[in-house]
């Protein structure tokens, strides 16, 4: 049956536009919006009131959704899908070891992502202190724009990729540093230029951090991987000092899931 009307289906691909926006309902719930009612869901995924409840109650009767008669929420069986991924992966697999002797080496949280769509997607991460008001685990997604991974990750996309992905705009969400399209293709000139990128302040004030690129054996960007350093009120040091103290270690661990890319292949 067709979505919208009640009309047969046919061929294949509304079979996949039905797994399609079943998907977009299960992405529709996150850290601000854990629990939703049938209308948040339907206006979230722009799909009618009806169209939304069918998807909702066929999650729910597959257990990766349960809801009270009125409030939605995901379950715990939606974390096997990333473990699927995680299981499947080797590139998660190789930089957790990386990821744990890099943070211990600078005293501070390291990480791996990787660019979907527009944002950037935690698949690894070693943590040593809350930096951050908002939690950061495996699975955690952010505005690539304003993360220093998500720039190194934009910044070796091919142009026509890249120009799909700025379609939407680009703003800071403190209000510091960059904040339009023009300004970002500037930045991301300069991180292919240098080779990292530094992002100060513009994710969350008193968070600064620095990414490098992994580069997969065909040379195409695999991951980004970052140090996430505290700003506090009294600190003197800058942003570039900061990453440079970091930077010789980052650029090494890099080096090394590469060449383990390399050896696995």
């Amino acid at each position: 049956m067709s979505q919208e009307t009640g009309t047969p289906a046919t061929g294949g691909s509304a079979s996949v536009q039905s797994l399609a926006r079943g998907l977009d309902v299960i992405c529709a719930f996150d850290a601000e919006h854990p629990s939703m009612t049938l209308s948040d869901v339907a206006k979230r995924t722009n799909l009618s009131r009806a169209t939304a409840r069918r998807f909702l109650l066929t999650l729910q009767e597959l257990g990766y959704v349960r809801g009270d008669g009125k409030f939605f929420e995901l379950t715990s069986k939606v974390l096997q899908l990333g473990y699927s991924y995680l299981s499947s992966a080797t590139l998660p697999q190789l930089m957790e070891p990386v990821l744990e002797e890099l943070s211990s080496q600078v005293h501070e949280s390291a990480s791996a992502s990787v660019l979907e769509g527009s944002d950037i997607l935690y698949i690894a991460r070693v943590h040593t202190r809350s930096i951050m008001r908002v939690g950061i685990s495996v699975g955690t997604r952010f505005p690539a724009a304003n993360t220093s991974m998500g720039r190194v990750l934009l910044a070796y996309q091919a142009p026509g990729v890249l120009q799909k992905l700025l379609a939407e705009g680009v703003s800071a969400p403190t209000g510091h540093g960059i904040n339009t399209v023009a300004e970002l293709g500037s930045e991301l000139d300069r991180v292919r230029a240098q080779g990292y990128a530094i992002v100060d302040q513009e994710l969350e004030i008193g968070l600064r951090s620095v990414a490098v690129p992994v580069f997969s054996p065909d040379g195409s960007i695999a991951a980004a991987m970052n140090v996430s350093m505290s700003v506090g009120p009294a600190s003197h040091t800058g942003a570039q000092e900061a990453a440079d103290a970091v930077l010789p270690a980052l650029q090494q661990a890099a080096a090394q899931v590469q060449d383990a890319l390399a050896a696995s292949r």
